[in-house]
């Protein structure tokens, strides 16, 4: 309305002056090439309008034949980019869909159409390494790293592949430089993995510190890791620095309190400074949150020369604070063999070898269970019957790390360096008498190799030579449905999947 009422003023202003300048007397004359023109003001300016009009028609027709080729130009160039727009649209999706024809095709139109551009160089990374292709993948990649505002992409697609290739040393280097242009969080764990899988714990700590300076991880992961290195670098002292160990170890247990590697190792330094009671209460404190079975034997041998008695009430003690947790009924029944306290084994072990559907015994319950009846009743049948089971028995809980299994704690993992990846878990049982489970490989990443630790050997039980006599006293006592009480416990085994387990020796 106010546009409508401004274009309404101007037009009546322009009517006023024309009716101002027609009421003016006079004319004008023009001379050209001696001939003399007489008009009248009004229809001077008309023809001076028109003179003016008829120029700037002339001008615009002429940019318009001179420019007609930059536009044409333009307008080509702006159809090229739209393909190739669509296409690396398209070439996007195809990539990780993983369609490899479809993400080559796009790959080559958003290159005609955009040319070197960040994303159309970014699909044909991915596109060559859909194809296998690692040295496309490669030079690609270091063009992307040739532009500063590309760098820190190029460096992300060749750390990766230096990774995939195997080269440690080539990663750690474009690790660092991406460091260095901004804190970013793969940077930061790289360079961590890097420092960790060459036992440089100390480099290592520096770097977990700058990470969480930079808020790249946050306060618990960053807690998490100055333990684990801490612990890492008690456990290389040894016996070199014992009081340094200590105080890296006791630090280490309070960033992380279920740190159970940390904890057995700050209660063994403590119990050799002969303080047993801030040894007991920090192995405490842990076995509530984490019981291990190092716990459990740096608790239990805290006192040199104590009688089995008094470890046995010890270990009583200790399984009280996790009265649920199967490693408190294991502590309490080895410490009650060792006191020749049968009973009391026999009780602690019974809910864990009783045969039912959801309590499969593992090796160190059979082998337990073994060391019970050699220990009561000496080398019987149940012993070696036992022992049998053990050979096939459910794997106990071990430290696991990419495939690898292991009865000792480690800072890293021995194959991927990653700093505290072992996890006290139950390896994963064999599927076939072949090669094991291997998990699928992470996309971008080779896939590790699974270690699996060697099954327990056990020798079968030998062969009972039994002379002719021995024999038809076998065939008589089987027929009373009796046997000997030599033989008791000697019984075919039963084999079925729902064992229900040996026999109770009498």
């Amino acid at each position: 309305m106010i546009r409508l009422l401004g274009f309404l003023v101007l037009l009546g202003l322009a009517a006023a002056g024309l009716a101002w300048v027609a009421d003016q007397p006079g004319d004008i004359a023009v001379t050209f090439r001696g001939a003399r023109y007489e008009m009248a003001p009004v229809v001077a300016l008309g023809a001076l309008f028109l003179a003016a009009l008829a120029l700037m028609i002339v001008v615009w027709l002429l940019r318009f034949i001179l420019g007609a080729p930059g536009r044409i130009g333009r307008a080509s160039r702006a159809r090229r980019r739209e393909r190739g727009l669509a296409a690396l649209s398209k070439g996007m999706v195809a990539a990780v869909a993983g369609d490899l024809r479809t993400a080559q095709r796009a790959s080559a139109l958003a290159a005609k159409g955009l040319g070197d551009e960040p994303l159309a160089l970014l699909l044909k990374a991915q596109t060559a390494q859909l194809a296998g292709d690692r040295d496309a993948t490669r030079r690609t990649f270091a063009q992307l790293a040739e532009h500063p505002d590309t760098r820190a992409l190029g460096l992300r697609g060749l750390h990766v592949e230096a990774r995939r290739a195997g080269d440690a040393e080539a990663a750690h280097h474009y690790a660092s430089e991406a460091r260095k242009l901004a804190p970013v969080a793969w940077a930061g764990a790289a360079v961590l993995e890097h420092h960790s899988s060459n036992q440089d714990w100390a480099r290592a700590l520096e770097i977990v510190e700058a990470n969480a300076a930079q808020l790249l991880i946050d306060k618990p992961t960053a807690n998490r890791q100055r333990a684990v290195l801490q612990t890492a670098i008690a456990l290389g002292l040894g016996d070199r620095d014992r009081s340094e160990a200590l105080t890296l170890a006791r630090e280490a247990v309070g960033l992380a309190p279920d740190l159970a590697p940390a904890a057995a190792l700050a209660g063994r330094l403590l119990a050799r400074q002969g303080d047993l009671r801030r040894a007991a209460k920090l192995i405490e404190a842990t076995w509530k949150r984490a019981p291990h079975p190092d716990l459990a034997r740096v608790y239990v041998d805290l006192r040199p020369g104590d009688s089995a008695g008094d470890r046995l009430a010890r270990a009583r003690t200790l399984a009280k604070l996790a009265p649920d947790d199967v490693e408190s009924a294991l502590c309490v029944a080895r410490a009650a063999i060792d006191a020749r306290e049968f009973d009391l084994a026999r009780a602690e072990m019974a809910p864990l070898v009783d045969g039912s559907a959801n309590n499969r015994p593992t090796i160190r319950m059979c082998l337990l269970m073994a060391d019970l009846e050699e220990a009561e009743h000496g080398s019987t049948g149940l012993v070696r019957e036992w022992l049998s089971r053990a050979s096939r028995a459910a794997r106990d809980k071990a430290w696991v790390a990419d495939g690898v299994v292991s009865d000792v704690w480690a800072p890293v993992s021995p194959v991927s360096g990653k700093l505290d990846a072992f996890v006290w878990t139950t390896p994963a049982e064999r599927l076939t008498e072949g090669a094991p489970w291997e998990p699928p490989a992470a996309p971008m990443v080779e896939p590790a190799p699974v270690i699996v630790a060697k099954p327990i050997e056990i020798a079968p039980p030998e062969p009972v030579v039994e002379d002719a006599a021995k024999k038809l006293a076998d065939i008589r006592d089987a027929a009373r449905l009796t046997p000997p009480e030599g033989l008791r416990g000697l019984e075919p085994m039963v084999t079925a999947p729902d064992d229900p387990g040996p026999r109770k020796s009498a």
